[in-house]
């Protein structure tokens, strides 16, 4: 049975030819090539897999990246081969950016988990060590009581010092893991009175109550500026929103934006005016106790 093309469909098939032709030949050239494209793609994939390893996550960066090629080819050849989809190019930069932005955000709410757990950490810990002497023994003794994510940054604590870390070596590297001032304030006073003695549950017990106080001020902080953090949320959907609803009572409304250079000289700095407004109001709304 013979085929029947025409010449749209001819160049259409042959476009998607070319197209496989040359992600081929870009796959075996920069995944076998010491270029720069391939030093940015395994540091790209390097930091996933940090990211997944502070996030005590399975995982690997290299077959997140992998998905994420497919499927903004994916995109590509439907939009372009086969049929049109809406906002197509929100979809591409969703693919390009959803991993490191849904991989931030786990990051953050495990520092806030953590942050939430401190005082409760320190205090099981100077509690501990009035009956145990030994701070690392005091350290595994309250593994079990611990949630996580605090239980698991301990147990790789516990494992560095299995493996010929020192207690005070094992705590400095769970500070830097994890990035957070609170967490380094309170490793901190841990770190000292190992150094130079004294009565350490007691320091902790003290570090715990200030600990406490400050999760109260912040709480409170908190609250103070929710309506002003409401206010900067609307202001950054406000502008879209209208838009939006001009254009769907009267179709084209803007399009004399779009076709002169006056119109683009508007459009810009409307834009400019807006990312400032943000930016002044992200400052005001940032308080540090």
């Amino acid at each position: 049975m013979r085929v029947h093309l025409t010449a749209l469909e001819a160049f259409k098939y042959g476009g998607l030819l070319l197209c496989g032709v040359a992600i081929f030949s870009a796959v075996l050239y920069f995944g076998f090539s010491d270029s720069i494209v391939s030093r940015l793609v395994a540091r790209y994939t390097g930091h996933l897999d940090k990211t997944l390893r502070l996030l005590f996550r399975e995982g690997s960066g290299k077959v997140i990246a992998r998905w994420q090629a497919a499927l903004f080819l994916a995109v590509i050849i439907v939009e372009f081969l086969v049929f049109d989809i809406p906002y197509w190019y929100a979809i591409l930069a969703a693919i390009v950016v959803g991993p490191s932005v849904h991989l931030r955000r786990e990051r953050s709410k495990r520092i806030a988990q953590l942050e939430l757990q401190i005082d409760g950490f320190i205090l099981a810990l100077a509690n501990s060590l009035k009956t145990v002497p030994s701070p690392a023994a005091a350290l595994q003794a309250i593994m079990p009581i611990l949630q996580n994510p605090t239980r698991q940054e301990i147990e790789r604590v516990v494992a560095e010092m299995r493996v010929g870390n020192t207690l005070e070596q094992a705590l400095v590297n769970m500070s830097a893991r994890i990035g957070s001032k609170p967490m380094d304030s309170a490793l901190s006073s841990v770190l000292v009175g190992l150094q130079v003695g004294g009565n350490l549950p007691a320091v902790l017990e003290t570090t715990a109550a200030t600990i406490r106080e400050m999760n109260r001020l912040d709480g409170v902080v908190r609250t103070k500026t929710s309506e002003g953090r409401a206010q900067l949320w609307v202001l950054v959907v406000f502008p879209f929103a209208i838009c939006a609803a001009f254009n769907w009572v009267t179709p084209g409304y803007f399009d004399i934006l779009q076709k002169s250079f006056a119109g683009y000289m508007v459009i810009t700095i409307a834009i400019v005016f807006w990312v400032a407004s943000l930016v002044v109001a992200k400052k005001v709304l940032t308080v540090d106790i």
